[in-house]
Order: structure tokens, then sequence, then C-alpha cells
């Protein structure tokens, strides 16, 4: 059961949303994950893959780490993802925002899972 670190929050390559990618290459137990956002009294959708969470904004978690922030606000999406982070464990680090477009490298599948 690995835990993501992330340390940005980016805009996507699409410009139509943000996202967090995890240093690591550790899945995340998205049985746990979607336990604890529904203890929290988020909505989620377990697509098997990727949950699904009904947050301020809609938010995919994919089992990589991988968190799509569907929001072209960086606030909105920023302060989503602050109230994520500890719900995914306590290894998942402060993120700073950066609105620079996602490096082609940096966006490359982390593995398969």
């Amino acid at each position: 059961m690995g835990r993501a670190m992330y340390r940005t929050l980016r805009v996507c390559s699409n410009s139509g949303a943000y996202e967090a990618i995890p240093d690591t290459n550790r899945p995340l137990d998205l049985v746990r994950v979607r336990q604890t956002l529904e203890s929290e009294g988020v909505a989620v959708v377990d697509a098997r893959v990727m949950l699904i969470a009904a947050m301020d904004v809609e938010v995919t978690i994919s089992r990589t780490g991988r968190l799509l922030f569907k929001t072209r606000d960086e606030r909105a999406a920023q302060r989503c993802f602050d109230r994520l982070r500890p719900l995914l464990g306590p290894d998942a680090a402060p993120a700073s925002t950066g609105s620079r477009r996602s490096n082609p490298e940096s966006s490359a599948p982390q593995g398969s899972g």
C-alpha cells in the first residue's frame, strides 16, 4: 500500500485542468482512498482503475497516484488539493502551485500498476 508525495500542482497540457503527479512510483490503494473519502462525506465513483471524487471540483484519482482537478480555476484546484492531500495519507507533502505547462517527459506514464 504505497503513498505518494506531491511537490507541484500544475496546469495540464490542455490547460483545461490542473494535475498533481506523485514523486514516487508506488500505486495508491484505491479501496482505502475510497473508504477514507466516503467517511469524510465525499461522493466517489469507483471506476476500478481510478476514482472520481465529487469535491469542490471533480477530481480523478488514478491508481498511479496522478490527481486531475477538472477546473481552470487555480485557486479552486489548490483548495481542493489542500483538502485531498491529508486524506491520501501522511506522506502526501504540501504542493506548490506552478502555472506552467506540463513537460512531456514529466507527464510520461510512471509504469503499469
